[in-house]
Protein backbone atom coordinates (compact mmCIF):
# COMPACT_ATOMS: atom_id res chain seq x y z
CA UNK A 1 0.00 0.00 0.00
CA UNK A 2 1.40 3.39 -1.06
CA UNK A 3 1.30 5.60 2.02
CA UNK A 4 1.90 8.91 0.24
CA UNK A 5 -1.72 9.37 -0.93
CA UNK A 6 -2.93 8.58 2.60
CA UNK A 7 -0.55 11.06 4.22
CA UNK A 8 -1.44 13.69 1.63
CA UNK A 9 -5.14 13.26 2.34
CA UNK A 10 -4.60 13.43 6.13
CA UNK A 11 -2.65 16.69 5.75
CA UNK A 12 -5.68 18.20 4.03
CA UNK A 13 -7.93 17.11 6.91
CA UNK A 14 -5.70 18.00 9.86
CA UNK A 15 -8.47 19.01 12.25
CA UNK A 16 -10.54 15.86 11.86
CA UNK A 17 -7.45 13.64 11.95
CA UNK A 18 -6.14 15.39 15.08
CA UNK A 19 -9.46 14.96 16.87
CA UNK A 20 -9.60 11.22 16.25
CA UNK A 21 -5.94 10.86 17.30
CA UNK A 22 -6.62 12.72 20.55
CA UNK A 23 -9.73 10.63 21.19
CA UNK A 24 -7.77 7.41 20.75
CA UNK A 25 -4.93 8.75 22.91
CA UNK A 26 -7.31 9.65 25.75
CA UNK A 27 -9.06 6.31 25.51
CA UNK A 28 -5.75 4.47 25.49
CA UNK A 29 -4.42 6.28 28.56
CA UNK A 30 -7.58 5.73 30.59
CA UNK A 31 -8.18 2.14 29.51
CA UNK A 32 -4.66 0.98 30.42
CA UNK A 33 -4.99 2.37 33.94
CA UNK A 34 -8.60 1.20 34.28
CA UNK A 35 -7.55 -2.34 33.33
CA UNK A 36 -4.79 -2.08 35.95
CA UNK A 37 -7.30 -1.00 38.60
CA UNK A 38 -9.62 -3.88 37.71
CA UNK A 39 -6.69 -6.29 37.84
CA UNK A 40 -5.59 -5.10 41.30
CA UNK A 41 -9.15 -5.47 42.61
CA UNK A 42 -9.44 -9.01 41.30
CA UNK A 43 -6.03 -9.87 42.77
CA UNK A 44 -7.20 -8.56 46.13
CA UNK A 45 -10.52 -10.43 45.96
CA UNK A 46 -8.71 -13.62 45.01
CA UNK A 47 -6.46 -13.55 48.07
CA UNK A 48 -6.14 -17.04 49.59
CA UNK A 49 -6.45 -16.97 53.38
CA UNK A 50 -5.60 -20.66 53.67
CA UNK A 51 -8.73 -21.23 55.78
CA UNK A 52 -11.54 -23.70 54.99
CA UNK A 53 -13.93 -20.80 54.47
CA UNK A 54 -16.81 -22.93 53.17
CA UNK A 55 -16.86 -24.77 56.53
CA UNK A 56 -16.68 -21.82 58.91
CA UNK A 57 -19.57 -20.02 60.63
CA UNK A 58 -19.51 -17.42 63.39
CA UNK A 59 -21.75 -16.35 66.27
CA UNK A 60 -21.56 -13.06 68.16
CA UNK A 61 -23.54 -12.67 71.39
CA UNK A 62 -24.54 -9.84 73.65
CA UNK A 63 -26.09 -10.00 77.10
CA UNK A 64 -28.05 -7.58 79.25
CA UNK A 65 -26.09 -8.31 82.43
CA UNK A 66 -22.38 -7.52 82.20
CA UNK A 67 -21.44 -10.23 84.70
CA UNK A 68 -18.08 -10.78 86.36
CA UNK A 69 -15.03 -12.13 84.58
CA UNK A 70 -15.51 -15.52 86.23
CA UNK A 71 -19.20 -15.66 85.29
CA UNK A 72 -18.46 -14.79 81.67
CA UNK A 73 -15.74 -17.44 81.46
CA UNK A 74 -18.08 -20.07 82.92
CA UNK A 75 -20.82 -19.02 80.51
CA UNK A 76 -18.42 -19.32 77.58
CA UNK A 77 -17.40 -22.82 78.62
CA UNK A 78 -21.07 -23.91 78.77
CA UNK A 79 -21.69 -22.37 75.32
CA UNK A 80 -18.77 -24.24 73.78
CA UNK A 81 -19.93 -27.50 75.30
CA UNK A 82 -23.39 -27.02 73.79
CA UNK A 83 -22.01 -25.98 70.39
CA UNK A 84 -19.60 -28.90 70.11
CA UNK A 85 -22.43 -31.31 70.80
CA UNK A 86 -24.50 -30.14 67.82
CA UNK A 87 -24.82 -32.48 64.80
CA UNK A 88 -22.66 -31.33 61.91
CA UNK A 89 -20.16 -29.44 64.10
CA UNK A 90 -16.60 -30.70 63.65
CA UNK A 91 -15.02 -28.31 66.18
CA UNK A 92 -15.76 -25.03 67.92
CA UNK A 93 -13.60 -22.36 69.50
CA UNK A 94 -13.83 -18.86 70.86
CA UNK A 95 -11.46 -16.33 69.31
CA UNK A 96 -10.82 -12.63 69.76
CA UNK A 97 -10.92 -11.62 66.08
CA UNK A 98 -11.70 -13.03 62.67
CA UNK A 99 -10.59 -12.66 59.10
CA UNK A 100 -12.86 -10.19 57.24
CA UNK A 101 -13.83 -8.76 60.61
CA UNK A 102 -14.46 -5.17 61.63
CA UNK A 103 -11.58 -4.83 64.08
CA UNK A 104 -7.93 -5.75 64.32
CA UNK A 105 -5.80 -6.46 67.39
CA UNK A 106 -2.11 -5.84 66.67
CA UNK A 107 1.12 -5.40 68.55
CA UNK A 108 4.84 -5.18 68.00
CA UNK A 109 7.25 -8.11 68.37
CA UNK A 110 10.98 -7.87 69.09
CA UNK A 111 13.82 -10.35 69.44
CA UNK A 112 15.27 -8.55 72.48
CA UNK A 113 13.67 -7.21 75.67
CA UNK A 114 14.67 -3.68 74.71
CA UNK A 115 11.78 -1.32 74.02
CA UNK A 116 13.93 0.85 71.80
CA UNK A 117 13.90 0.73 68.02
CA UNK A 118 11.33 -0.49 65.55
CA UNK A 119 9.23 -3.56 66.25
CA UNK A 120 7.73 -5.96 63.72
CA UNK A 121 3.98 -5.43 63.55
CA UNK A 122 1.88 -8.59 63.98
CA UNK A 123 -1.80 -9.46 64.26
CA UNK A 124 -2.56 -10.99 67.66
CA UNK A 125 -5.03 -13.87 67.63
CA UNK A 126 -6.17 -15.12 71.03
CA UNK A 127 -8.05 -18.42 71.06
CA UNK A 128 -8.92 -21.30 73.33
CA UNK A 129 -8.87 -25.03 72.80
CA UNK A 130 -9.59 -26.34 69.28
CA UNK A 131 -8.63 -23.04 67.66
CA UNK A 132 -6.07 -24.59 65.30
CA UNK A 133 -8.43 -27.39 64.29
CA UNK A 134 -11.33 -25.00 63.76
CA UNK A 135 -9.24 -22.65 61.61
CA UNK A 136 -7.95 -25.63 59.65
CA UNK A 137 -4.34 -24.67 60.31
CA UNK A 138 -1.76 -27.43 59.93
CA UNK A 139 1.49 -27.14 61.85
CA UNK A 140 4.61 -27.11 59.68
CA UNK A 141 6.87 -27.21 62.72
CA UNK A 142 6.46 -27.79 66.44
CA UNK A 143 3.29 -28.58 68.35
CA UNK A 144 -0.09 -27.24 69.45
CA UNK A 145 -0.70 -25.74 72.89
CA UNK A 146 -1.14 -28.13 75.81
CA UNK A 147 -4.24 -27.92 77.98
CA UNK A 148 -2.31 -26.45 80.90
CA UNK A 149 -0.83 -23.69 78.71
CA UNK A 150 -4.19 -22.03 78.06
CA UNK A 151 -5.20 -19.16 80.33
CA UNK A 152 -8.31 -17.03 80.38
CA UNK A 153 -8.04 -13.60 78.79
CA UNK A 154 -9.67 -12.10 81.88
CA UNK A 155 -6.81 -13.43 84.03
CA UNK A 156 -4.28 -12.19 81.49
CA UNK A 157 -5.50 -8.58 81.47
CA UNK A 158 -5.61 -8.44 85.29
CA UNK A 159 -1.91 -9.25 85.59
CA UNK A 160 0.43 -6.41 86.52
CA UNK A 161 2.77 -7.55 83.74
CA UNK A 162 0.68 -9.60 81.28
CA UNK A 163 2.56 -12.40 79.57
CA UNK A 164 2.14 -15.74 77.82
CA UNK A 165 4.78 -18.44 77.92
CA UNK A 166 4.18 -19.99 74.49
CA UNK A 167 3.04 -18.72 71.08
CA UNK A 168 2.45 -20.11 67.61
CA UNK A 169 3.44 -17.92 64.65
CA UNK A 170 2.83 -18.10 60.92
CA UNK A 171 5.47 -18.94 58.31
CA UNK A 172 5.87 -15.39 57.02
CA UNK A 173 6.75 -14.08 60.47
CA UNK A 174 9.04 -17.06 61.16
CA UNK A 175 11.02 -16.43 57.96
CA UNK A 176 11.20 -12.72 58.69
CA UNK A 177 12.43 -13.08 62.28
CA UNK A 178 14.55 -16.21 61.89
CA UNK A 179 15.72 -16.46 58.27
CA UNK A 180 17.50 -19.70 57.42
CA UNK A 181 16.75 -21.44 60.71
CA UNK A 182 13.89 -23.02 62.61
CA UNK A 183 11.71 -20.69 64.65
CA UNK A 184 10.64 -23.43 67.08
CA UNK A 185 12.30 -22.91 70.45
CA UNK A 186 13.22 -19.30 69.69
CA UNK A 187 12.25 -16.48 72.03
CA UNK A 188 10.32 -13.37 71.07
CA UNK A 189 9.06 -10.39 73.08
CA UNK A 190 5.43 -9.37 72.64
CA UNK A 191 4.69 -7.84 76.02
CA UNK A 192 7.58 -5.72 77.20
CA UNK A 193 10.56 -7.54 78.68
CA UNK A 194 8.82 -10.87 79.35
CA UNK A 195 9.79 -13.51 76.73
CA UNK A 196 7.49 -15.93 74.91
CA UNK A 197 8.75 -19.14 73.34
CA UNK A 198 7.72 -20.12 69.83
CA UNK A 199 6.37 -23.69 70.02
CA UNK A 200 4.87 -24.02 66.55
CA UNK A 201 4.73 -22.59 63.02
CA UNK A 202 1.68 -22.71 60.75
CA UNK A 203 1.85 -22.10 57.02
CA UNK A 204 -0.62 -19.26 56.95
CA UNK A 205 -2.57 -17.32 59.53
CA UNK A 206 -4.20 -14.37 57.74
CA UNK A 207 -4.52 -10.83 59.00
CA UNK A 208 -8.09 -9.76 59.89
CA UNK A 209 -7.86 -7.37 56.92
CA UNK A 210 -6.46 -9.65 54.20
CA UNK A 211 -5.35 -8.57 50.77
CA UNK A 212 -3.49 -5.43 51.83
CA UNK A 213 -0.16 -4.64 50.20
CA UNK A 214 1.64 -3.99 53.50
CA UNK A 215 4.27 -6.59 54.31
CA UNK A 216 3.37 -6.34 58.01
CA UNK A 217 -0.18 -7.48 57.20
CA UNK A 218 1.22 -10.96 56.50
CA UNK A 219 2.49 -11.48 60.08
CA UNK A 220 0.34 -13.12 62.74
CA UNK A 221 0.72 -14.71 66.19
CA UNK A 222 -1.64 -17.10 67.96
CA UNK A 223 -1.80 -16.78 71.76
CA UNK A 224 -3.20 -19.44 74.15
CA UNK A 225 -5.73 -17.03 75.65
CA UNK A 226 -9.38 -17.94 76.10
CA UNK A 227 -11.60 -14.90 75.47
CA UNK A 228 -15.08 -14.89 76.91
CA UNK A 229 -18.06 -14.52 74.60
CA UNK A 230 -18.06 -10.82 75.51
CA UNK A 231 -14.57 -10.26 74.20
CA UNK A 232 -14.65 -12.67 71.31
CA UNK A 233 -16.76 -14.58 68.83
CA UNK A 234 -17.64 -18.24 68.49
CA UNK A 235 -16.13 -19.90 65.44
CA UNK A 236 -17.52 -23.25 64.30
CA UNK A 237 -16.15 -25.61 61.68
CA UNK A 238 -19.06 -27.52 60.25
CA UNK A 239 -20.09 -29.90 57.51
CA UNK A 240 -20.72 -27.59 54.50
CA UNK A 241 -23.87 -29.57 53.60
CA UNK A 242 -25.37 -28.75 57.02
CA UNK A 243 -24.05 -25.20 57.34
CA UNK A 244 -27.38 -23.36 57.33
CA UNK A 245 -28.99 -25.86 59.66
CA UNK A 246 -26.04 -25.66 62.07
CA UNK A 247 -26.28 -21.85 62.15
CA UNK A 248 -29.91 -22.00 63.22
CA UNK A 249 -29.27 -24.76 65.74
CA UNK A 250 -26.23 -22.98 67.17
CA UNK A 251 -28.15 -19.74 67.61
CA UNK A 252 -30.91 -21.55 69.48
CA UNK A 253 -28.42 -23.53 71.56
CA UNK A 254 -26.49 -20.59 73.00
CA UNK A 255 -29.63 -18.56 73.63
CA UNK A 256 -31.10 -21.58 75.40
CA UNK A 257 -28.03 -21.85 77.66
CA UNK A 258 -28.78 -18.33 78.93
CA UNK A 259 -32.00 -16.61 77.89
CA UNK A 260 -30.60 -13.27 79.00
CA UNK A 261 -28.49 -13.08 75.84
CA UNK A 262 -29.17 -12.75 72.15
CA UNK A 263 -27.13 -13.62 69.06
CA UNK A 264 -26.42 -10.32 67.32
CA UNK A 265 -24.71 -11.87 64.30
CA UNK A 266 -24.80 -15.38 62.87
CA UNK A 267 -22.89 -15.49 59.61
CA UNK A 268 -20.77 -17.70 57.44
CA UNK A 269 -17.21 -16.69 56.66
CA UNK A 270 -18.17 -16.65 52.98
CA UNK A 271 -20.84 -14.02 53.75
CA UNK A 272 -18.25 -11.98 55.64
CA UNK A 273 -15.88 -12.31 52.68
CA UNK A 274 -18.58 -11.08 50.30
CA UNK A 275 -19.26 -8.04 52.50
CA UNK A 276 -15.55 -7.36 52.95
CA UNK A 277 -14.92 -7.26 49.18
CA UNK A 278 -18.16 -5.46 48.24
CA UNK A 279 -16.36 -2.17 47.60
CA UNK A 280 -13.74 -3.92 45.47
CA UNK A 281 -16.43 -5.57 43.35
CA UNK A 282 -18.21 -2.26 42.91
CA UNK A 283 -14.96 -0.60 41.83
CA UNK A 284 -14.23 -3.41 39.36
CA UNK A 285 -17.71 -3.09 37.82
CA UNK A 286 -17.36 0.69 37.67
CA UNK A 287 -14.01 0.49 35.91
CA UNK A 288 -15.39 -2.16 33.57
CA UNK A 289 -18.25 0.18 32.68
CA UNK A 290 -15.82 3.02 32.05
CA UNK A 291 -13.77 0.80 29.73
CA UNK A 292 -16.81 -0.32 27.74
CA UNK A 293 -18.19 3.24 27.51
CA UNK A 294 -14.89 4.64 26.26
CA UNK A 295 -14.52 1.88 23.67
CA UNK A 296 -18.07 2.46 22.41
CA UNK A 297 -17.59 6.24 22.18
CA UNK A 298 -14.27 5.81 20.41
CA UNK A 299 -15.75 3.28 17.99
CA UNK A 300 -18.60 5.63 17.12
CA UNK A 301 -16.11 8.43 16.61
CA UNK A 302 -14.09 6.34 14.17
CA UNK A 303 -17.24 5.20 12.32
CA UNK A 304 -18.54 8.76 12.08
CA UNK A 305 -15.27 10.16 10.79
CA UNK A 306 -14.78 7.32 8.29
CA UNK A 307 -18.35 7.72 6.99
CA UNK A 308 -17.84 11.47 6.60
CA UNK A 309 -14.61 10.94 4.71
CA UNK A 310 -16.24 8.38 2.40
CA UNK A 311 -18.84 10.99 1.46
CA UNK A 312 -16.18 13.66 0.98
CA UNK A 313 -14.03 11.39 -1.21
CA UNK A 314 -16.69 9.87 -3.45
CA UNK A 315 -15.18 11.38 -6.60
CA UNK A 316 -11.67 10.28 -5.56
CA UNK A 317 -12.92 6.75 -5.00
CA UNK A 318 -14.61 6.72 -8.42
CA UNK A 319 -11.45 7.99 -10.09
CA UNK A 320 -9.32 5.31 -8.45
CA UNK A 321 -11.84 2.62 -9.43
CA UNK A 322 -11.92 3.94 -13.02
CA UNK A 323 -8.14 3.76 -13.12
CA UNK A 324 -8.22 0.10 -12.15
CA UNK A 325 -8.25 0.02 -8.35
CA UNK A 326 -10.01 -3.02 -6.99
CA UNK A 327 -12.51 -3.12 -4.14
CA UNK A 328 -9.86 -4.73 -1.97
CA UNK A 329 -7.45 -1.86 -2.59
CA UNK A 330 -10.10 0.73 -1.65
CA UNK A 331 -10.90 -1.25 1.48
CA UNK A 332 -7.25 -1.50 2.46
CA UNK A 333 -6.79 2.24 1.82
CA UNK A 334 -9.24 3.16 4.58
CA UNK A 335 -7.93 0.43 6.88
CA UNK A 336 -4.36 1.67 6.53
CA UNK A 337 -5.52 5.23 7.09
CA UNK A 338 -7.22 4.18 10.31
CA UNK A 339 -4.17 2.16 11.35
CA UNK A 340 -1.94 5.23 11.01
CA UNK A 341 -4.34 7.39 13.02
CA UNK A 342 -4.75 4.68 15.67
CA UNK A 343 -0.97 4.22 15.93
CA UNK A 344 -0.41 7.93 16.46
CA UNK A 345 -3.13 8.01 19.11
CA UNK A 346 -1.79 4.88 20.83
CA UNK A 347 1.75 6.29 21.05
CA UNK A 348 0.41 9.46 22.71
CA UNK A 349 -1.91 7.33 24.85
CA UNK A 350 0.93 5.17 26.17
CA UNK A 351 2.76 8.30 27.33
CA UNK A 352 -0.47 9.54 28.90
CA UNK A 353 -1.04 6.16 30.58
CA UNK A 354 2.39 6.33 32.20
CA UNK A 355 1.78 9.90 33.38
CA UNK A 356 -1.64 9.00 34.80
CA UNK A 357 -0.10 6.01 36.58
CA UNK A 358 2.50 8.26 38.22
CA UNK A 359 -0.31 10.59 39.33
CA UNK A 360 -2.29 7.71 40.87
CA UNK A 361 0.82 6.41 42.62
CA UNK A 362 1.53 9.81 44.14
CA UNK A 363 -2.00 10.61 45.31
CA UNK A 364 -3.76 7.28 45.91
CA UNK A 365 -0.92 4.85 46.78
CA UNK A 366 -1.64 2.76 43.71
CA UNK A 367 1.02 0.29 42.52
CA UNK A 368 2.94 1.10 39.37
CA UNK A 369 1.23 0.30 36.08
CA UNK A 370 2.77 -2.95 34.76
CA UNK A 371 4.24 -2.63 31.28
CA UNK A 372 2.18 -5.62 30.13
CA UNK A 373 -0.96 -3.49 30.12
CA UNK A 374 0.45 -1.16 27.45
CA UNK A 375 0.57 -3.71 24.60
CA UNK A 376 -2.81 -5.08 25.73
CA UNK A 377 -4.35 -1.62 25.44
CA UNK A 378 -2.61 -0.99 22.12
CA UNK A 379 -3.84 -4.25 20.58
CA UNK A 380 -7.39 -3.61 21.82
CA UNK A 381 -7.49 -0.16 20.21
CA UNK A 382 -5.93 -1.33 16.96
CA UNK A 383 -8.54 -4.07 16.73
CA UNK A 384 -11.32 -1.63 17.65
CA UNK A 385 -10.18 0.81 14.97
CA UNK A 386 -10.13 -1.85 12.27
CA UNK A 387 -13.57 -3.14 13.22
CA UNK A 388 -15.05 0.36 13.43
CA UNK A 389 -13.74 1.44 10.02
CA UNK A 390 -14.71 -1.80 8.30
CA UNK A 391 -18.36 -0.91 7.52
CA UNK A 392 -17.62 2.57 6.03
CA UNK A 393 -14.66 1.15 4.11
CA UNK A 394 -16.82 -1.64 2.66
CA UNK A 395 -19.40 0.93 1.55
CA UNK A 396 -16.67 2.92 -0.14
CA UNK A 397 -15.29 -0.15 -1.88
CA UNK A 398 -18.78 -1.08 -3.10
CA UNK A 399 -19.39 2.26 -4.89
CA UNK A 400 -19.73 1.72 -8.67
CA UNK A 401 -17.15 3.84 -10.55
CA UNK A 402 -19.74 5.51 -12.81
CA UNK A 403 -21.98 6.59 -9.90
CA UNK A 404 -18.98 7.78 -7.91
CA UNK A 405 -17.73 9.92 -10.82
CA UNK A 406 -21.22 11.28 -11.49
CA UNK A 407 -21.51 12.28 -7.83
Amino acid sequence: MDLLPILSTLRRHKTAASLIVLEIALTSAIICNALHLVSTRFDRMGYDTGLPEAELVTLTLRGVDAGTFAQNDEQTARDLQALRALPGVKSAAVINQLVYGTSSNNSGVRLTPSTQGDATLVANYAGGEQTLATLGLALQEGRDFKAEEYISESFFIQQEKPSVGQVIINRHLADQLFPGRSAVGQVIYLFGVIPSTVIGVVRQLPHPYPGTRMDSALNAVLLPLRPSYRGGVYLLRVDPAQRDAVLKAATAAVERVDRGRIVTAARTIEEMRSTYYAQDRAMAWLMGGVIVALLVVTAFGIVGLASFWVQQRTRMIGTRRALGATRGQILRYFQWENFLLSSAGIVLGMLGAFGLSVLLMANYEMPRLPWAFLPVGALALWALGQLAVLAPARRAAALPPVEALRA
